[in-house]
Parts: structure tokens; C-alpha cells; sequence
């Protein structure tokens, strides 16, 4: 596999998000209090809202704009509304946070 460092733990606050660049757009990369790392499109499928700034509680996020709350490891919304999110493997490497290359070059090559 083709793994890109990000950056550092500590980019990426606790309960917080980091926006990186890519091929396929905007990714947001999360943290959560327990330092489990996900990542996962920045806008949210329902009016475009940058998912990184949303609020994040267990390995969930709150849209800013519409309070959608998505699943990080999933991308399924909760609740009634049926919204998805790409999400991209990541890992932690000691302290440096990886992202899995390869899952973006599938994503814009379709």
C-alpha cells in the first residue's frame, strides 16, 4: 500500500479536524478524545458544509451548517436523513499520521 504522511498527531487536536488537499477534494482528518484517527470527505452531501468544522463527539461529527451527525468509520449519517461520506483509510505510525494513497487514486480514477 501507498502511504502518505500527513503530518504529526498533534496537527490534528483532540476532538478536532485537520483539512487536507487531495485528488478527490478536500479530506477531513479527525481526531477523537481516545486518539482513534479518521478520515473522510470535508463537505457534507446535504448543502456543502465543511465537515472539519464540525463538532466531534465519540467517533462522530456534527455538520456545522445542518447538525447531521455522521459516523466517522462508516461516513452513514444518523438518524432519518440517508447521507453518505467517503471515508479513506488512515493510520497512526508512532507519532505521524498516514493516509492511504492508493484509496484516493481508486477514488479519482472512477
Amino acid at each position: 500500500m501507498n502511504w502518505i504522511d500527513i503530518g504529526h498527531i498533534d496537527d490534528v487536536p483532540l476532538r478536532g479536524a485537520r483539512q487536507v488537499k487531495t485528488k478527490v477534494g478536500c479530506l477531513a482528518v479527525f481526531r477523537t478524545a481516545e486518539d482513534e484517527v479518521f478520515a473522510v470527505t470535508n463537505a457534507c452531501p446535504h448543502k456543502g458544509g465543511p465537515l472539519s468544522e464540525g463538532i466531534v463527539h465519540g467517533t462522530s461529527v456534527t455538520c456545522p451548517l445542518h447538525n447531521t451527525i455522521f459516523e466517522l468509520s462508516t461516513g452513514k449519517s444518523h438518524g432519518v436523513d440517508a447521507y453518505t461520506i467517503d471515508t479513506y483509510p488512515v493510520r497512526i505510525d508512532g507519532d505521524r499520521i498516514l493516509l492511504n494513497g492508493d484509496a484516493i487514486a481508486q477514488r479519482s480514477a472512477a
